[in-house]
């Protein structure tokens, strides 16, 4: 007989408290430093994104954002482990953060076969997604293994994409030059960003209001709709959408059933590097453009 299945995550999946608490989700905080104090903060534990923001407002300054260690990995693995269970582990994805190695290093000090690590190749509810359908197969009865191999196909199949509002945050973290947000900001540009090969890139960049951008990653839903599974899909946001929020999930509502679609509010990590005003829209698709 098998041993029981347990999921865990990173705090950058973005996914609802009351989901996680329902389906039995163990979530690894990332960590959140700022220049000049010396706290060790964990996302989602004892720092919010607003707290992010009003900090950044007060320093002028981004935090810095740190991936869980070997040593957290061992310390919580061993816990389910001596709990009879099986693991199956995702994060943010390895071309984003050191996580995924890190996770990869702990499950070697465990008997083989005992943990599955999956590389999301993504962030936030792109490996929310991920997530959900490690429950879902979890539910069907299948094994660790099983549902590793399910979820690792379903990986290329993710498409995440933002609206980012503001480039001072990506420009204070070092994540675009000073010129390219001068021009952004002098040619009102609102990028939208997607997650590329495991890269979160720059791919459009629409010019006038806020909402060209929205339209712009809602016109892609809409051409993607046919080929979309649409058990879940996602809306995740940073925060201070003023209304933009309502209005994506009002246009997808027209297209799908609106109690399929999940509106979540993104972590400190995800809002670090992105901003407040950030918005995605979040989904499988049945297979490969």
């Amino acid at each position: 007989m098998a041993n029981k299945v347990m999921i865990i995550a990173d705090s950058t999946c973005d996914l609802n408290k009351d989901y996680i608490k329902e389906n039995n989700i163990v979530i690894l905080p990332l960590h959140v430093s700022f220049p000049g104090d010396d706290k060790d903060y964990l996302d989602g534990v004892n720092l919010d994104a607003e707290t992010v923001y009003k900090k950044v407002e007060e320093i002028g300054n981004t935090p810095k954002t740190g991936a869980a260690n070997v040593n957290q990995f061992i310390e919580l693995f061993q816990k389910y482990i001596d709990q009879n269970y099986d693991i199956i582990y995702t994060g943010i994805g390895s071309g984003l953060s050191s996580s995924y190695q890190n996770a990869i290093l702990a499950s070697q000090e465990f008997p083989e076969g005992r943990i599955e690590i999956v590389d999301s190749q993504n962030l936030s509810t792109g490996t929310g997604l991920l997530v959900c359908k490690m429950v879902d197969f979890r539910n069907e009865g299948l094994d660790v293994h099983q549902i590793a191999e399910k979820v690792r196909e379903l990986v290329p199949l993710v498409s995440a994409k933002f609206c980012i509002d503001r480039l001072d945050y990506l420009h204070k973290g070092g994540r675009c030059s000073g010129m390219t947000k001068l021009f952004a900001h002098l040619l009102n540009l609102h990028p939208v960003a997607k997650v590329i090969n495991g890269k979160l890139t720059v791919y459009k960049t629409p010019r006038g209001k806020y909402r060209k951008a929205v339209d712009a990653q809602i016109q892609e839903f809409l051409e993607d709709l046919p080929n979309i599974d649409l058990t879940r899909v996602f809306v995740t946001d940073s925060g201070h959408m003023d209304g933009e929020d309502e209005y994506v999930i009002q246009e997808l509502s027209k297209h799908m059933d609106p109690s399929k679609i999940i509106h979540t509010i993104a972590g400190c990590v995800i809002s670090s590097h992105c901003g407040p005003k950030t918005i995605g829209i979040l989904y499988i698709l049945k297979e490969k453009k």
